[in-house]
């Protein structure tokens, strides 16, 4: 880990801007272009540089403000019915299970 002093966020673009450089002079620059997001986010971590932690912080202030205002329980929806969603082949045997099989001739 460097020192915080030099946790610069301009490190993570020049490390990616190298290895473009470096794949587009060797001619792999298809392979490497899409992986270009992962190895900045990577690099950002590996240097410690956070990105969003201060957006998430702040969110999260913010969201705190909002839960203390409302403490009314008057203002509450009841709940719905709790019905429960299927899918898939769950669906598929609910929908056998409700008609009957057919006669026999």
């Amino acid at each position: 880990m460097l020192p915080r002093h030099s946790r610069h966020p301009a490190v993570p673009v020049a490390i990616s801007g190298l290895v473009l450089v470096v794949a587009q002079l060797h001619g792999h620059i298809e392979v490497v272009l899409p992986v270009v997001p992962l190895l900045l986010l990577v690099v950002s971590l590996l240097v410690g540089i956070y990105p969003g932690c201060e957006t998430i912080v702040r969110l999260a202030e913010r969201g705190g403000l909002r839960r203390r205002r409302r403490s009314a329980p008057s203002q509450a929806r009841p709940a719905g019915p709790n019905v429960p969603m299927v899918s898939g082949g769950l669906l598929i045997a609910f929908g056998l299970a409700q008609r009957p099989p057919p006669l026999a001739a």
